[in-house]
């Protein structure tokens, strides 16, 4: 199949797997006589993979561990495991800074009055300095 039907088959753009072969992220697929990417149906699995692993917000580099391990089948799972509950504490300390800024802008927005004055808290405080900030 050409990079287009292996691009709608796996969910990846066909700018996206390009950039994957340039990276070595996946292997570069066979080529036909007029140089064309050819794909077969491994490939389009490897690329369900990669945006599987992505879509759940793992690096590239951390793909690349995962397709390693996913192709080494002498791997033990713990290794896999080990991997997974890294990202997931990373994405639950992405979490809590998040619900920190919203909990911080939802206190400036409620002390802001939302009127016709000129005068906004959420302006003043983007503009103090830090120190300033911690105070208050």
């Amino acid at each position: 199949m050409n990079i287009g039907e292996a691009a709608a088959r796996s969910g990846v753009s066909a700018k996206m797997i390009r950039y994957y072969e340039s990276i070595g992220l996946i292997a570069a697929p066979a080529r036909s006589a007029a140089q064309y990417r050819v794909y077969a149906d491994e490939d389009v699995h490897a690329l369900r993979f990669v945006r599987r692993s992505r879509d759940l917000g793992f690096s590239l580099e951390e793909t690349r561990e995962l397709l390693a391990l996913w192709h080494d089948k002498s791997r033990a799972s713990a290794d896999v495991k080990s991997l997974a509950m890294a990202h997931v504490r990373e994405l639950e300390e992405k979490a809590a800074e998040l619900k920190a800024m919203a909990d911080t802008l939802r206190h400036l927005a409620t002390h802001c009055h939302g009127d016709q004055r000129p005068d906004c808290p959420i302006l003043a405080d983007f503009a103090a300095a830090p120190a300033a900030r911690a105070k208050a």
